[in-house]
């Protein structure tokens, strides 16, 4: 898409009135004698569900094999599908030149949009440049904040990882942590990167990095042990997702140790360990609602012609941090795959 043909001068949308026209039903009085098509389009999902015509958009991750955060992304973005009567194409690949590719592909079949993460946002630089010239807008999620807009997309729908990174520094100060180790699960990717250099910018201990290798959990759970017993001072493992969480937790009892276990990123069974204690506290920026923002940005982009954010600042979901005080407020959606 052109962005110089978008309407003139826009007000920016607060972030809750984001939030409320993404879930939006729009009503009217549908006319089959003289009615503008446009009119038609906006009298389309009484009853919350749209009777629009059926859309096609592909949501393109770099999800690794047995990554269960992206079930939850999913999960959101199956449930704006089924409200907009849109067909889903769910595609995903850890290897920027192969995601690159699945994003060709959705062009090549002439998708009505696109909703895409940019975890290695070069690799997606020239793909996306095809997208926008054969007319398919184009969202981003999860990961790509800072690439989104000179990459030419419409939205953003995420977490700001520098911002949460710091977030959680400041919140390690307060548990009594002096020497954390920062677990990142692939190398590239900018945002886990930009997790790990906030907790050190405002973390008043000391910070160190480990790189595993987060497509092998038996790799990932010997690495951490070895840290562990080779740095009998680390008092913290911070991992940068879920399942390494789980994992890291693992390592702590190998090693013999006492470190304690934080992390970004929740699922149900991250719920069950805040609540028994192996696991301190988890940063949730929400992929649920990631997923149904993107889909349904998509559809309100089509057939209202809204820009959440203006088009130019990103929609925030979080960060929000998840510990033994609120854990069981959530638990329950926790439970259910959605949060």
């Amino acid at each position: 898409m052109d962005r110089s043909s978008r309407p003139g001068p826009r007000r920016l949308v607060p972030l809750v009135a984001v939030a409320a026209a993404a879930a939006l039903a729009l009503t009217g009085c549908s006319s089959g004698h003289g009615g503008k098509k446009t009119e038609q389009a906006a009298a389309n999902a009484s009853a919350g569900k749209a009777n629009t015509p059926r859309m096609t958009v592909a949501l393109v991750t770099h999800q690794a094999p047995g990554d269960t955060f992206w079930d939850t992304v999913r999960k959101g973005a199956e449930a704006a599908a089924a409200k907009d009567n849109i067909k889903l194409v769910y595609s995903a690949d850890p290897n920027a030149g192969n995601q690159a590719n699945l994003v060709q592909n959705a062009v090549d079949q002439k998708v009505d949009g696109i909703a895409v993460t940019l975890a290695k946002p070069d690799a997606m630089k020239s793909v996306l440049g095809r997208a926008e010239r054969a007319g398919i807008p184009v969202v981003g999620l999860n990961s790509g904040l800072a690439d989104w807009r000179k990459l030419g997309l419409t939205e953003f729908f995420g977490q700001d990882e520098s911002v949460a990174g710091e977030a959680f520094g400041d919140k390690l100060n307060t548990t009594g942590a002096k020497k954390v180790v920062c677990v990142i699960h692939e190398q590239g990717n900018v945002g886990l990167t930009q997790r790990c250099d906030g907790v050190k910018k405002t973390f008043k201990g000391t910070t160190e990095t480990l790189y595993v290798n987060g497509t092998d959990m038996p790799s990932v759970r010997a690495t951490i042990t070895a840290k562990l017993k080779q740095d009998t001072a680390i008092d913290t493992v911070v991992t940068l997702g879920a399942p390494f969480a789980a994992t890291a937790a693992q390592s702590v009892g190998d090693a013999g140790g006492k470190a304690k276990v934080a992390t970004f990123d929740l699922n149900k069974d991250l719920v069950k360990a805040v609540q028994n204690g192996s696991v301190e506290f988890a940063v949730d920026q929400q992929p649920y609602l990631q997923g149904y923002l993107a889909v349904d940005s998509l559809w309100l982009y089509k057939y209202n012609g809204n820009y959440s954010g203006g088009g130019v600042q990103p929609v925030l979901t979080g960060p929000a941090f998840v510990d033994r005080s609120n854990v069981d407020k959530i638990a329950g959606f926790a439970a259910k795959g959605t949060r």
